[in-house]
């Protein structure tokens, strides 16, 4: 049975653009990533406004390391800025904050930061708010194959129990669902090691638009071309009106 796809429940977005934003203008590229921190509290309110259920948002790749020292430091410290600025605005539109990657790689003073906003909305029962950072897809995979080693070392977990379920669990999204959408700004059409367990299925949304000039209205458009999609999941659509197209 095909599912109509009208409204999301979840979108992730891959924040794209800020550097070439920022050399458009002949700026700095951190002027970039103060624009982009902007666009993303727009965004997060926006997307609450939508009635979403969860909003995942790349913020920190793991692959980001590589960067030159002086932007990943600025960086953590806006990062450290924006979640110490907007805990109160979290607590108070009822956004739980949630946040998945290695974050025993993220400077103390910012996981510290990261860990109060979560405690401080773990009782919220609203959108849940997800920050990617120092993550990786594979990376995230490779985790949860070694969790279930672990448990078939200790006897705990026969070989033949091993289920996609199972391996699902494990993930670090869980329990949040897959999202149903996948935005992705700059022109670049690909995954970049964003959710690729979760994603199999999702309905994926490229713009050309760069993350800084990303509006609300760019969200509404992606929410659109997403409600006149057809979600099969691999399957036929047993509706017989549906099919006629296929046997004429």
């Amino acid at each position: 049975m095909t599912q109509n796809a009208n409204q999301p429940q979840h979108i992730a977005v891959i924040m794209d653009g800020n550097g070439r934003w920022a050399n458009a203008k002949r700026r700095n590229r951190v002027f970039g990533h103060i624009k982009g921190a902007r666009v993303a509290k727009r965004i997060v309110e926006h997307s609450v406004k939508s009635n979403l259920k969860a909003l995942t948002l790349y913020a920190f790749s793991e692959e980001n390391w590589g960067r030159p020292s002086e932007e990943v430091d600025f960086l953590m410290r806006l990062l450290s800025r924006y979640i110490v600025r907007e805990r109160e605005n979290l607590v108070k539109n009822n956004i739980r904050f949630r946040c998945i990657g290695q974050l025993d790689k993220i400077p103390e003073s910012v996981r510290i930061e990261v860990e109060d906003s979560m405690i401080a909305t773990a009782k919220n029962t609203g959108m849940v708010l997800t920050f990617a950072l120092s993550y990786g897809g594979r990376q995230e995979i490779t985790g949860a194959v070694r969790n279930i080693a672990e448990l078939v070392k200790e006897g705990k977990l026969k070989p033949e129990d091993i289920s996609e379920e199972l391996i699902g669990g494990l993930l670090q999204t869980a329990p949040i669902s897959d999202p149903d959408l996948l935005i992705r700004t700059s022109g670049e059409w690909r995954l970049s090691n964003f959710l690729p367990w979760q994603s199999i299925y999702t309905e994926l949304y490229f713009t050309n638009v760069l993350w800084p000039d990303f509006t609300e209205d760019d969200f509404d458009t992606a929410l659109s071309s997403y409600s006149h999609r057809e979600r099969r999941y691999g399957k036929v659509d047993s509706n017989p009106q549906s099919q006629a197209h296929l046997r004429n």
